[in-house]
């Protein structure tokens, strides 16, 4: 028999999260964000989902190269646009959209030849200090853009650090516009938080990712509030069952020990499938669809869950790591982290299949 940890996807769930971010969206125009294997929910399998998007955003080539080999016609957005002057050969191929960031690029799209004509989106540095043309050597990138033969459109495209915080959107946007206010261009500004929260920062495009697959950008508002669902549910079941007396310990490093007498389920999951090695003693899990708790560390590849008021738990008894009836931002606000973890570390190891 294989090892029992499983995850599915639900395509209906990644339809319904789009048909959501639409509705935010209004009349602006939506990238679905499929980057990094579409965070783990699998390139291919989110790219047909998605496919009343009006364009797909990834991260690299190969992604790209996948989508257009799996028949995908849709706008493809290259969210780092070219690495190498080799790399705008590909834009030809596979008829994609750069973003253009930084001088080198503007420089390496000048010296090649272009077979057909592209669109371009011209990132603006509005605070985030990561990627963008600064307010020095913007003006000069968007006109010799803007002047280029085979470049058609330019879209001006900003990304907010704190959208889903307390400081929220307004500083960058109001220096984002006073940046491009002599340039007339369409925007792509809102990322999932800014897409539910801003609408004054819908722009033209919006770029939602996290609210996609299920989970909320928000550290206080839960997914189902904001009435998305859950698309990967990662699950598992019992392989084993121990019971402890008072005083006895468990696992590596004996961090938990037991104040009374425990039963506990070992479970087919570890750091080895993705799980988080730091999710502490009461992170939550669903055993037979019952909410209990984590005690001890977590191993490469098993768990040990709390079964004392699960009576019915046994060998084979299945187990819910993250997904349908418990949400993986609960399960990653337990470890410290965020979902989009959780979702992107899923290893390769662990089988992938579609929901019923």
């Amino acid at each position: 028999m294989p090892r029992p940890i499983r995850a599915t996807i639900s395509a209906s769930a990644l339809a319904h999260n789009l048909s959501v971010a639409g509705k935010h969206a209004g009349n602006a125009k939506v990238w679905a964000v499929i980057k990094a294997n579409a965070y783990g929910h699998g390139l291919e399998r989110a790219a047909k989902a998605f496919a009343a998007a009006d364009g797909l955003a990834v991260l690299d080539f190969q992604e790209a190269a996948r989508l257009r080999i799996a028949g995908i016609t849709q706008p493809i957005l290259m969210l780092e646009g070219i690495f190498k002057p080799s790399d705008v050969a590909l834009l030809d191929k596979y008829a994609l959209t750069p973003v253009f960031h930084s001088p080198a690029q503007v420089e390496m799209l000048r010296a090649a030849t272009l077979a057909s004509a592209i669109d371009v989106y011209v990132k603006v540095n509005s605070g985030m200090n990561r990627l963008g043309f600064s307010a020095e050597t913007l003006g000069a990138a968007f006109n010799a853009l803007r002047e280029h033969p085979r470049v058609r459109q330019l879209t001006l495209m900003t990304h907010f650090a704190d959208a889903d915080g307390a400081s929220g959107v307004k500083a960058q946007l109001d220096w984002f516009q006073e940046m491009t206010k002599s340039f007339s261009a369409p925007r792509s500004l809102a990322n999932s938080a800014a897409l539910l929260r801003f609408p004054e920062a819908h722009g033209d495009w919006v770029r939602p990712g996290i609210m996609l697959y299920g989970c909320s950008p928000f550290a206080d508002r839960t997914a189902e509030s904001l009435g998305l669902q859950p698309a990967m549910t990662l699950t598992t079941e019992i392989i084993a069952t121990q019971h402890l007396q008072p005083g006895e310990r468990i696992g590596y490093g004996f961090s938990y020990e037991a104040v009374g007498e425990l039963r506990i389920g070992i479970i087919a999951c570890g750091y080895a499938d993705g799980y988080p090695r730091h999710a502490p003693t009461g992170t939550p899990v669903l055993v037979n669809g019952k909410r209990t708790r984590i005690v001890g560390r977590v191993s490469m590849d098993m768990i040990t869950v709390d079964i004392s008021e699960i009576p019915e738990a046994t060998i084979g008894t299945p187990v819910t790591l993250w997904g349908e009836g418990l949400s993986a931002d609960e399960v990653a606000a337990s470890a410290g982290t965020l979902s989009y973890e959780l979702l992107c570390a899923l290893a390769p190891r662990v089988p992938v299949g579609e929901a019923p």
